[in-house]
């Protein structure tokens, strides 16, 4: 399969549905013209962290030369003009994951202070002794260790989802699990480790049948998928703008408003209040409940910008060039010999693992840094995934919608030479 060919035929095609230049949107994104070690940089990190485009560095530096104030409160033109900008962001937000109501819409620091806020606010204050949560095999640690703190406070279980050999999960023994002490749910949308995308609106028709809320982690989902929070009917999902081609610092967790009304804040502390007295404090309404504090404002601001940039350019055409992209590394990488393959489902987002025998992944890194190729090394804080595929570690490429079949090559390349130095 020659990549220029494939690359000219694929882009036309998406084309012709809707414009996907992908010329023009590499031109975006500065970082992408450095070179690394003489080599042009080939960004194959993005499950970590997604570059930034021009337009949210601009709307950044906008805010901070010509906005910057705290918002909220103050009635003079900076801090209205903050205000408006960030409340205006939530708004992109709601729209972006189709939420119902604005005021469901959580600015927090990432997916980990989500979750964390779900875990305190909801799981301290509704799970008991012998209460159960159900857990996948798939997790981040991000959505295994909270579980696991609420547990040894309360007297909780954790219970698992197993996945099978190609790293999908397996349903039936997900059903199995359910009992009458089961309370709660929460699930990865797509592996980071992995890539497999779930089957999240089967499992949270499972859950709630069965009456259970369910949360979902869609930090590796959202920059890859349609994610419509209604349609999937789940009762919490969570994402970080860092990994949406927006700044770090900042994410966001979406809750069905009659969840929050009963959730107890989080954080105490300013902006989160309507009145204190030495005696008693009233909390503020929602979402402001859950935001102590002053927020990350430029990082929110800049968060709307990218979910502009990425709507402008549009989610399906995103979808449809990484599973371009994703089935040509498939093929290059996964036809070597002395390369594993961790993780086949049926269904992935733009994660390729692999090891190459003999070679530990940490110097597969390396040399392929030499090449100018940044990929991902060690276990990627999912030791549950890395046991139950027997390996400490694995090499991990993450495509987003700005890398080209060119940037597969030069990682073939760069394997290659790894297999040639540790023959």
């Amino acid at each position: 399969m020659n990549a220029a060919t494939s690359l000219k035929t694929v882009v036309g095609s998406a084309a012709s549905t809707a414009p996907f230049d992908l010329a023009r949107i590499r031109a975006d994104f500065p970082i992408l013209e450095i070179t690394v070690n003489g080599k042009p940089l080939a960004y194959l990190d993005n499950a970590a962290s997604a570059q930034m485009p021009q337009p949210v560095l601009d709307r950044l530096v906008q805010y901070q030369t010509r906005e910057h104030a705290n918002i909220h409160r103050a009635v003079h033109y900076l801090s209205e003009t903050a205000t408006a900008a960030y409340e205006g962001a939530r708004r992109k937000i709601q729209r972006f994951l189709n939420a119902r109501e604005e005021r469901e819409v959580i600015y927090t620091r990432g997916t980990t202070d989500a979750i964390n806020l779900v875990m305190h606010g909801y799981g301290r204050a509704f799970l008991g002794k012998d209460d159960e949560i159900i857990v996948s095999q798939l997790e981040h640690h991000s959505n295994i260790v909270p579980w696991q703190m609420l547990c040894q406070e309360k007297g909780c279980k954790l219970r698992v989802i197993p996945c099978d050999d190609t790293g999908e999960l397996l349903l039936d023994e997900y059903e199995k699990l359910f009992n009458a002490h089961t309370k709660f749910v929460a699930v990865t949308h797509v592996s980071n480790a992995l890539g497999t995308v779930n089957p999240v609106k089967a499992m949270i028709a499972t859950a709630h049948r069965r009456g259970v809320p369910i949360l979902v982690d869609g930090a590796q989902a959202a920059p890859h998928l349609r994610v419509d929070v209604q349609d999937m009917d789940c009762d919490f999902y969570c994402f970080s703008a860092h990994k949406l081609c927006g700044p770090t610092g900042i994410g966001i967790l979406y809750g069905k408003a009659a969840y929050l009304e009963r959730m107890q804040p989080y954080q105490g502390g300013g902006d989160m209040i309507l009145s204190v007295t030495f005696e008693k404090t009233t909390y503020n309404a929602l979402p402001y409940k859950f935001e102590a504090g002053t927020p990350p404002i430029a990082a929110a601001i800049g968060l709307g910008a990218a979910v502009d940039y990425i709507s402008d350019v549009g989610i399906e055409n995103i979808a449809a060039w990484e599973h371009q992209l994703l089935r040509y590394a498939t093929e290059q990488v996964g036809g070597m010999r002395g390369v594993r393959m961790i993780g086949t489902a049926k269904e992935k987002a733009a994660v390729l693992s692999f090891n190459v025998d003999g070679v530990h992944p940490h110097d597969v890194g390396t040399i392929l840094n030499e090449e100018g190729v940044a990929v991902r090394t060690g276990h990627h804080c999912a030791q549950p995934v890395m046991l139950r595929f027997g390996v400490p570690a694995t090499a991990r490429a993450s495509f987003a919608f700005y890398n080209t079949l060119e940037e597969v090559d030069q990682l073939v390349t760069g394997i290659r030479r790894v297999q040639k130095m540790f023959a």
